[in-house]
């Protein structure tokens, strides 16, 4: 049964996403999703691994290091970015996702990025002989690696306290999860109406689906193995990827460190509560 871009936009979009996936990937891939959708054999781990195949054959051409097959690298990378895309969309509008494929899209992109950037800066390498891409290539693929085990680490530090603010939230407690001010999309709810240009900027971006962390791994890597290539400019052009996603990960950082200190307050605060809304009952029902 066929559906409508709406019905694909409705049910498989996140409700704020990066700005490449917004503006350069969901168009194409939710009409190829309206189009692979009905045959139910397409699954989302089938998708995974086509999206793997585009990612080797853009491998390949980058290993080889001349100009043509440097641009025919990154067409291939951006194809299985949005293959890989359309895997998750598929999962939510048929039902078909399992654990077993979210670990094995996790894990395929890893390696998927790990040699593709192996034949990138190891291609530029064999061409030049110049051993300065050996270091550039060991740069790109430790920040990639940094991003996704610091993003989780985050998010897990960020469950434990929610997890310990939940056990003494009261039930008509407005106050916001712990992990809000420490999101990886930043994407808190916006000020109604004013505000300064950057919470006007902030809420124009979230109307569009758009998040506010402007520049975290998917930005990276669509810069490195797509600008960077299809431009020649790979050197300077990943050093300047690099330095915007140190960027934003040390503001991270930051705002988790601000929130981990704030925190043996807000807990004391909520369990002080919590003991005196249990102490209201208890004298009640006497």
């Amino acid at each position: 049964m066929k559906v409508t871009l709406q019905e694909i936009r409705e049910r498989t979009y996140k409700p704020v996403d990066a700005w490449w996936t917004v503006l350069l990937v969901d168009p194409l891939a939710a009409r190829l999703v309206r189009l692979v959708a009905p045959y139910r054999w397409i699954t989302p781990n089938v998708l995974t691994l086509v999206a793997s195949i585009f990612g080797f054959g853009a491998a390949a051409c980058f290993a080889s290091g001349e100009r043509g097959a440097l641009v025919a690298g990154g067409v291939l990378f951006h194809i299985s970015f949005v293959v890989d895309c359309m895997d998750g969309k598929i999962a939510r509008l048929n039902g078909t996702g399992t654990m077993f494929g979210q670990w094995l899209d996790f894990v395929l992109d890893r390696v998927r990025v790990f040699f593709i950037a192996l034949a990138l800066f190891g291609g530029q390498f064999g061409r030049t002989g110049n051993t300065a891409y050996l270091w550039l290539m060991a740069m790109a693929i430790f920040l990639d690696l940094f991003r996704y085990l610091n993003g989780a680490q985050m998010a897990k530090v960020r469950r434990a306290m929610k997890d310990q603010l939940n056990a003494y939230r009261l039930p008509s407690a407005g106050e916001p999860d712990a992990d809000d001010e420490t999101a990886d999309e930043l994407t808190g709810p916006a000020p109604a109406g004013g505000g300064s240009l950057k919470s006007r900027i902030g809420e124009t971006l979230r109307r569009n689906r758009i998040r506010t962390h402007l520049f975290s791994g998917i930005e990276y890597e669509m810069t490195v193995f797509i600008i960077a290539p299809i431009t020649g400019l790979i050197f300077p052009v990943t050093i300047a990827a690099g330095a915007g996603l140190l960027a934003f990960e040390l503001f991270l950082i930051y705002k988790l460190f601000r929130t981990c200190r704030q925190f043996p307050g807000r807990l004391a605060a909520a369990r002080a509560a919590y003991d005196e809304h249990a102490a209201e009952r208890v004298t009640s029902s006497v």
